[in-house]
């Protein structure tokens, strides 16, 4: 069986690690391309380097556009990769404009579309990630689901063919790699923190980048916490951060983007994340560590139980709150066995599972 996997952001990096090494084990033929959605070292590199990812055979260079533009490149690239390969699955990952396209191309081109994270919704389609993942899902042959609320969502749209439990692979590597951390990672030196006396934040959103007020606010209120802050910029939010003044002679410890183990041990040993990122904060459930969403709403919405997470949106005054809460004291395991990877490879080679929709 061969398999063309659509790469772009480094959600889909990470989620791709665990999934490439099982198509190895498997025998399964994978090809993948970089769209170029992501192409700063920092946030794409790396991540191939320290995770063992193949190198891609196809790199699209797309880089940095609007919407628009960004995913008509996308299309008018990969379509004659898609034409010369024909592969019996055309892989895509999670919400981004890198997943429309792959899911586009392959649609137009007759090409079965598995979709990796199918089923979640934020409800608000002011977000390109929202229409991004509906679009996948609806027109994709083969719906690869976290957990049963997300099949039970596809099948309030109707969607319950092709609808497969699989498990999370982001969570499935994070917790993996969070068990051979040393108690102290070196990476908390080098910003000399100490275990639970520091926190983390990440602000990439179009949401909260793209409007000047809406970041001051957001940096007002990370500024109100009581601990140091480390900020790895992304390099979307590099200006504006540099206008705010983010970092000059308050809490704030900015910094370029960091690998994916060196973010990992420094969130596992932090004592609150503050973030927008989808990934981000299923990474902080995983590792037990509080987190406090910059957004009004989320995807994933299991992290919301017990405390785990909690939205403060833009409003300085709850992120102080948010982030002085207590430790949550219990907490679920909303995101699958581990075997992730196994059974979205099973369900690519037809291998029959439990279904997940009756």
């Amino acid at each position: 069986m061969r398999v063309l996997s659509v790469l772009g952001a480094r959600p889909q990096f990470i989620k791709a690690a665990p999934l490439s090494a099982e198509f190895a084990r498997r025998g399964i033929e994978e090809t993948l391309v970089h769209t170029g959605q992501h192409y700063d070292p920092g946030m794409s590199d790396v991540f191939f380097e320290q995770l063992s990812i193949p190198e891609p055979r196809y790199h699209l260079g797309v880089g940095s556009a609007g919407h628009g533009a960004q995913t008509g490149e996308m299309l008018k690239r990969l379509e004659p990769i898609v034409e010369a390969e024909m592969p019996d699955w055309l892989l895509v990952y999670g919400d981004t404009n890198s997943t429309l396209a792959g899911a586009l191309v392959g649609a137009k081109l007759h090409v079965q579309v598995a979709h990796v994270e199918a089923g979640l919704r934020s409800f608000n389609k002011g977000m390109p990630e929202e229409i991004n993942r509906i679009v996948a899902d609806h027109i994709g042959d083969l719906l690869l689901v976290p957990n049963q609320q997300a099949a039970q969502q596809l099948a309030n749209e109707g969607l319950r063919t092709g609808v497969r439990v699989v498990g999370d692979l982001m969570v499935d590597l994070a917790k993996n790699v969070a068990a051979q951390l040393p108690r102290e990672p070196a990476v908390l030196e080098r910003f000399q923190v100490r275990p639970g006396a520091y926190c983390v934040a990440t602000i990439h959103r179009a949401s909260n980048t793209d409007d000047e007020r809406t970041f001051a606010r957001l940096i007002e209120g990370l500024r109100g916490v009581d601990l140091p802050i480390v900020f790895p910029v992304h390099p979307r939010t590099r200006a504006i951060a540099q206008a705010c003044g983010a970092g000059d002679g308050d809490n704030i410890i900015p910094c370029e983007p960091l690998s994916y183990v060196e973010m990992l041990g420094l969130v596992s040993r932090s004592a609150t994340l503050f973030t927008d990122s989808g990934g981000l904060q299923k990474e902080a459930f995983v590792l037990k560590v509080p987190c406090v969403t910059l957004r009004e709403e989320t995807e994933w919405i299991e992290t919301l139980e017990d405390g785990w997470n909690v939205l403060a949106g833009s409003d300085p005054k709850k992120i102080v709150e948010a982030s002085r809460r207590l430790t949550p004291a219990r907490q679920g395991a909303p995101y699958g066995d581990g075997n992730a990877a196994r059974l979205i490879a099973d369900a690519l080679l037809g291998i029959e599972q439990p279904r997940a929709v009756a």
